[in-house]
């Protein structure tokens, strides 16, 4: 049987070494390769940060929230638990394959998830190295390789097997800055995005006051009395026979306040169930189920872009009186962390899946400031979603790019 790392090396030869490039497993080229502390230290509230896997996050090492040991147990520690500025640091358990270069100059040791790689400088550039087991086929390849039953774990012995393609030192360079500058691109579109979901929360909180206090004293209704609640259709193989395909949304397309139509998939359903559960514009669509208990009951509106689309049972639709509350507010109130605490509190878990129910949506609360204070906050709203979406557009752009990119450039095709 062919191994994993054997299937790399023979796509690295088949395409890197068209440019000449030598193509080798990482044992070649590592200096070393670590992994951390295996007993659990004292912690500390002041200290030096021991960095584990949930510390390495897109490309970052998050020293701020890394839990702190006392400078006598660090000076204690072997050397091989000991950063120093340049080291790739590897999550090998939990976020298999995360990966980042440390760039701080403090004192920083590592847990036992974390691997430590450091590559031979006169071979590899650490910034091509990163850009490298950041690609999407060394993820994957990561996680494939991953050993264990109730925990995954990736051993320095298949890291060392990965292979790598060795273009000359200044191409190296090259591609590590093209592909950081395209990454800076995406990374200043997101941070857009983020300023922007702050003002949109900062004007519900200035013109509402925060749903957990309700501090300007609105009146407080429940969401089944001034909306129709409508569960979806469950998705089985056996709906096959029936006689009517129509597109539908799932918890892939509702995000919380907005909606991601980029794939739609398509259901069979009778005239009677697609009359049930068709949307219309302005329809807030709440997300029933879903494996992390925090994204139970997120909202986004339905924009009715897509005609006659229906929508599974793990979204629940909730159609409003418009003459007494305005869609967009209500979705912004339940999306408000005040707003959406009754849904998180009303979740059960099934089979590892998070779910709330079309009662417990009904009775979840929500205030009625006027109306015409409603409306304004809509159209504060709008202006600035029309931004968000121009910026959405623009990073999915370079998403593509990036892609594109990364896929070219380990193959000698920049």
């Amino acid at each position: 049987m062919t191994s994993n790392s054997d299937l790399l090396k023979k796509f690295w030869n088949q395409t890197a070494n068209l440019k000449g490039w030598e193509v080798v497993p990482f044992e070649n080229v590592l200096k070393l390769i670590t992994y951390g502390l295996t007993v659990r230290p004292k912690y500390y509230p002041q200290g030096i940060p021991l960095v584990s896997a949930t510390q390495i996050r897109n490309g970052i090492v998050d020293l701020h929230n890394a839990p702190r040991i006392s400078l006598d147990d660090y000076e204690k520690l072997s050397d091989k638990c000991k950063v120093k500025t340049g080291d790739i640091l590897f999550a090998k358990t939990g976020a298999i394959g995360h990966c980042a270069i440390c760039q701080s100059n403090e004192k920083i040791a590592i847990a036992q998830n974390v691997a430590r790689l450091v590559f031979d400088e006169s071979r590899v550039i650490g910034e091509f190295a990163l850009r490298y087991l950041r690609t999407p086929f060394i993820q994957d390849l990561a996680k494939r390789s991953a050993k264990g039953n109730a925990v995954q774990d990736l051993q320095l012995g298949e890291i060392k097997k990965f292979s790598i393609p060795l273009p000359p030192l200044e191409e190296q360079k090259r591609i590590a800055e093209i592909l950081d500058r395209a990454e800076e691109l995406r990374s200043k579109r997101r941070e857009a995005i983020a300023q922007l979901d702050t003002l949109t929360q900062a004007i519900f909180l200035e013109m509402f006051g925060d749903p957990k206090s309700n501090p300007k004293g609105w009146n407080l209704t429940k969401v089944g009395e001034i909306a129709d609640v409508q569960g979806g259709l469950q998705v089985s193989s056996s709906r096959k026979k029936y006689p009517r395909e129509v597109p539908y949304l799932r918890v892939a397309n509702v995000y919380r306040g907005f909606l991601n139509l980029s794939e739609i998939k398509m259901i069979c359903a009778t005239d009677a169930e697609i009359s049930r559960t068709l949307l219309e514009k302005n329809d807030l669509l709440i997300v029933e189920g879903h494996g992390n208990p925090n994204e139970i009951g997120r909202v986004a509106l339905w924009d009715g872009s897509i005609p006659n689309c229906i929508h599974q049972n793990h979204i629940i639709r909730a159609r409003f009186d418009t003459n007494k509350i305005v869609p967009l507010y209500a979705c912004h109130y339940l999306n408000s962390p005040g707003g959406r605490q009754h849904l998180l509190k009303s979740g059960k878990t099934t089979s590892g899946l998070n779910t709330i129910s079309v009662s417990e949506v009904r009775s979840s609360p929500v205030s009625l400031p006027p109306l015409q204070l409603q409306g304004e906050f809509a159209q504060r709203v709008e202006a600035v979603e029309k931004l968000k979406a121009a910026h959405r557009t623009s990073l999915s752009e370079l998403d593509a790019l990036f892609a594109s990119l990364q896929h070219r450039a380990f193959r000698g095709e920049l």
